[in-house]
């Protein structure tokens, strides 16, 4: 099995920024980590750590594909998880 292009990864970026980390994201990080594993999605996902984005009252933030997601809780992350990568788009596009 051969690697994908980093160009060709989705990208899961976290804020880890004092706020959104306290405000949700230490457990939404722990969430992504294991809905990948679970889902042996290593090979199609990138997930990348970020300092503060400068949103903090919008927070806990989390952008995927370049899609920013705001006020994410571990039942909305989950949810949108299951949507973007567990549907049959994304398994056909595999």
């Amino acid at each position: 099995m051969f690697d994908k292009n980093k160009d060709e990864l989705h990208k899961i970026k976290i804020c880890m920024g004092s706020s959104c980390f306290a405000r949700g994201n230490q457990k939404n990080l722990d969430l992504i980590e294991l809905f990948i594993q679970d889902h042996k999605l290593n090979a199609e996902i990138e997930l990348i750590g970020s300092r503060c984005e400068n949103r903090c009252s919008n927070g806990p933030n989390i952008e995927i594909d370049g899609k920013l997601h705001n006020h994410i809780d571990s039942g909305s992350l989950i949810d949108l998880l299951n949507n973007l990568f567990l549907s049959n788009n994304f398994q056909n596009s595999k």
